[in-house]
């Protein structure tokens, strides 16, 4: 048994998303069905349909920031019951044996890796379709819950910008008497910023111009910089304790290093075309570090979920029907997007 649902597809990498319909298995006994309210267009959406960062299994439903209300379970499920409120992030399944699966780090996966919400391969050999699409049933173990304080339109970009934010804001410690930079102020800056101020770090903003200065500091930067002046690279040398990367853009990482004090690290979320050099003197002087972090596991992100509903963290977002989605990805292109697109799912 399966059922049918409508979604909006890429059938190419060079064609437009168009609507079509899309099987979803039947319930089993650990599943979770649920209808999807909601689903934010993530950068990541994009990079996939386009083939820029691998092959795709054509035709594919994107949308991994998923949020709806549960309308079945399966007999052995225990954790929700139907219309609860629930979402679904960057992945479905995962091995739940190697030791990163055990710790509650599923998104590191190693045999064979975390099963993709969308362009993966699930238990049954079929490939994962994502939330660009009426319904989803998922395994109750990569189900998260949504804090009644969160509306469900801003409760989806959580599921992966938010958690691709928190997850290194908490691992690097990130709180009272630390001084955080976010580069970059768009769908994960803007979150990272937010999260950042919750947590009672200092933040600063540094962004390519001052053009999105009045909403940085609307969304709790205590400062904002130009890193297109080269003054700003002197004059805050050795400033920070962490260096949030949230754009994919090749950086001139030195100077980027040199604005870290003393064990400072820069962590990396984008992924750019083209390798980056990182001399070993910008390492070295100030026992500096760069690292990397990709979204979070489970329970982290259940943890994220309930700060941000404790904390009124939430994206700023632009509602949109689900037949704008291609002018959706040529707008997030050029930049022209405060903060995050999501699909009013009801529209499809």
């Amino acid at each position: 048994m399966t059922t049918t649902v409508t979604a909006y597809a890429a059938t190419s990498a060079t064609e437009p998303l168009t609507k079509t319909t899309i099987e979803r298995r039947d319930v089993g006994p650990h599943d979770v069905a649920f209808d999807i309210a909601f689903a934010g267009i993530c950068h990541s959406d994009l990079h996939t349909v386009r083939e820029e960062w691998g092959n795709v299994t054509f035709p594919l439903v994107p949308g991994h920031e998923i949020a709806g209300v549960v309308t079945e379970v399966g007999s052995e499920v225990t954790k929700y019951k139907v219309g609860d409120r629930v979402g679904v992030g960057c992945f479905v399944d995962s091995c739940r044996e190697c030791d990163n699966c055990r710790a509650g780090e599923e998104q590191y996966c190693t045999k064979p890796g975390m099963v993709g919400t969308y362009n993966g391969k699930g238990r049954d050999g079929k490939p994962t379709q994502g939330g660009y699409s009426q319904a989803i049933v998922v395994d109750e173990n990569y189900v998260l819950r949504i804090p009644d304080a969160i509306p469900l339109d801003k409760a989806a970009p959580l599921l992966c910008a938010g958690i691709t934010t928190y997850s290194p804001l908490r691992h690097w410690n990130a709180g009272p008497g630390k001084r955080v930079a976010v580069i970059g102020l768009g769908g994960l800056g803007h979150l990272a910023v937010k999260l950042a101020v919750a947590m009672g770090a200092e933040v600063a903003v540094l962004s390519q111009s001052l053009k999105k200065m009045e909403d940085g500091l609307r969304l709790g930067a205590g400062e904002y910089y130009a890193t297109s002046d080269p003054d700003t690279f002197k004059k805050l040398r050795g400033s920070f304790d962490l260096i949030i990367n949230t754009v994919s853009a090749n950086l001139d990482m030195a100077a980027y290093l040199g604005l870290l004090n003393l064990d400072g690290t820069l962590v990396e979320l984008g992924m750019p075309e083209n390798p980056m050099p990182i001399p070993a003197g910008a390492l070295i002087f100030g026992r500096k570090s760069i690292s990397g972090s990709l979204i979070g596991g489970i329970r982290e992100t259940q943890e994220m979920l309930d700060f941000c509903a404790e904390h009124d963290v939430t994206p700023d977002i632009e509602v949109i029907e689900a037949s704008y989605v291609n002018e959706a990805y040529e707008r997030m292109l050029a930049s022209d997007v405060r903060y995050r697109f999501v699909i009013d799912n009801s529209t499809l």
